[in-house]
């Protein structure tokens, strides 16, 4: 006469397991990529920060120099008048002129963020469909081999 046995839970649940093993090579390239795409967004604006402290710096010394010359004293009343009407005429082109090197920076940022940005979608995607496939064709592979038991 035959004996019934209990299953042995510990034994099927470790054949289950190692059947659908996990891969960890996907969690690390998901990482680099995050980190690479973290280090080149960094450097975007690291630049953008220098040369906007550029365009700063030399905006102060422009006008620096300009309050020199209309600091200086002057014969006449009227030069006064004329120096601080050349004044604001000089510091109103170099505002212009400064304004349009920061819009300048900010669009070349802009630009350098959006094409870093599509090529991290396009390296996620293709990681995330490479990754897609080897899980599918493991899950084949365990379902093929445990329906060959």
């Amino acid at each position: 006469m035959a004996t019934a046995t209990t299953p042995d839970m510990t034994t099927m649940l470790k054949d289950m397991m190692g059947a659908f093993p996990v891969d960890t090579s996907s969690m690390e390239a998901s990482f680099k990529t995050s980190a690479t795409l973290s280090e080149k967004l960094s450097g975007v604006a690291l630049t953008a920060v220098e040369k906007s402290t550029e365009i700063s710096s030399k905006w102060t010394k422009d006008t620096v120099a300009k309050l020199s010359d209309m600091s200086k004293a002057k014969s006449e009343p009227a030069d006064y008048a004329k120096a601080m009407t050349d004044f604001a005429s000089a510091y109103s082109e170099a505002a212009a002129e400064h304004m349009a090197s920061f819009a300048e920076v900010a669009k070349k940022v802009q630009m350098e963020t959006v094409e870093l940005m599509m090529a991290a979608g396009k390296d996620m995607s293709d990681e995330a469909t490479a990754v897609m496939t080897k899980a599918g064709d493991d899950v084949k592979a365990a379902a093929k081999k445990a329906t060959t038991k």
